[in-house]
């Protein structure tokens, strides 16, 4: 087994083919080729199934991944420690939020100090983010509930509470307030069932007995935004989320004070990537 082998299994396995690999890798596709063949021949296994036209892994080569990924990250970090990336002063954090709201304080007092890296922002929900931090497809994660059992470093932003809100005009018949018995008989604009906000919003209404329903389910938090402005239903939000928009108002919940907690995490095995580290120790409280 040569390192060139595995680098060749991993970039295929990573880009999805082995005229991508090769791209990535500035070495040509039949050379990438062979470097695989010679490492399936000499332990007599097939790492990926090329009986179909995507090339995908088989249950050996999914293994192997398990294991280079591990690998080719700990030589990154080695890399970064020895080139101008141990000054920050250069390289790419890649970072998957279920809420960016909670991260924006710490996204200016990180880029204050180091502007010359590249911060990658998107967006998921919990499952997303957590498969992303631990395929290293990204380096940093935040969520409002850390799973249990899993092997995260966790930095604590902040807590805020859950709030429900409306279109200005959503017929409320003059009430200040609103009773949970109330809030189930009207139409719901809820997220998808692995949102935090609405895992939240259903064990609240559990504890009290009372069924809410979703008349209304939509993927992300901009989506239930524009349907509730439209008029269609109430929505449910934290409370640092909810921002200004003159279309909407929020709606006090008799009872309804469930907080939304967000954290900064990365995997413990990456806790010594100097990037990761920085970014986590410019979150952490003096």
């Amino acid at each position: 087994m040569r390192y060139i082998q595995l680098r060749a299994f991993h970039n295929v396995a990573v880009h999805g083919g082995f005229s991508k690999a090769a791209e990535q890798l500035a070495i040509t596709q039949p050379a990438i080729s062979d470097h695989v063949r010679r490492l399936e021949e000499e332990y007599d296994i097939l790492l990926f199934d090329r009986s179909k036209k995507q090339v995908a892994l088989t249950s050996f080569g999914r293994q192997l991944l398990d294991i280079t990924r591990h690998l080719f990250d700990v030589e990154k970090q080695a890399r970064d420690i020895l080139s101008e990336k141990r000054a920050l002063r250069s390289g790419t954090l890649r970072i998957i939020a279920d809420s960016p709201h909670h991260l924006l304080h710490v996204l200016a007092a990180f880029r204050k100090k180091y502007p010359g890296i590249l911060v990658s922002l998107r967006a998921g929900n919990t499952n997303e983010v957590v498969s992303a931090l631990s395929s290293y497809q990204a380096d940093i994660g935040v969520l409002g509930e850390v799973p249990a059992g899993q092997a995260f470093n966790i930095v604590r932003l902040n807590s805020t509470p859950v709030v429900a809100f409306a279109s200005k005009d959503f017929p409320l018949q003059g009430e200040k307030a609103i009773s949970l018995e109330q809030l189930a008989t009207l139409p719901l604009v809820l997220r998808e069932p692995g949102s935090k906000t609405r895992q939240i919003l259903e064990r609240f209404a559990r504890d009290n007995n009372i069924p809410l329903k979703a008349t209304i389910e939509a993927e992300g938090r901009e989506a239930v935004r524009e349907i509730v402005a439209s008029g269609a239903g109430i929505g449910f939000v934290s409370g640092a989320e909810f921002g200004y928009d003159r279309r909407l108002v929020q709606i006090p919940v008799e009872g309804l004070d469930r907080q939304m907690e967000e954290a900064l995490i990365c995997l413990k095995d990456r806790e010594n990537s100097r990037l990761i580290r920085t970014f986590m120790g410019v979150a952490r409280p003096a």
